[in-house]
């Protein structure tokens, strides 16, 4: 399983990927069309605020994680 994480940072918007283990494996713009053909069709969930984020977006504000995107890829 990988995670995008689709979130505000200091006022641009990114989309990070994430193996299983909520360790980073890459950022890209959230524009890039990949990023779009990625998460296509997937319900995102707004649960970047739990605990099991906190090392991996420990960088951004409770208010970013509370408005991110995060899509669970079944890869």
């Amino acid at each position: 399983m990988r995670y995008v994480v689709v979130i505000d940072a200091a006022g641009s918007t990114v989309a990070k990927l994430f193996l299983d283990t909520h360790e980073l494996a890459g950022e890209f713009d959230a524009g890039a069309e990949e990023v779009a053909l990625t998460t296509r069709g997937l319900k995102a969930a707004r649960n970047a605020h739990l605990p099991e984020w906190d090392r991996a977006l420990a960088g951004h504000s409770a208010d970013e994680r509370e408005a991110a995107d995060v899509y669970t890829l079944d890869v």
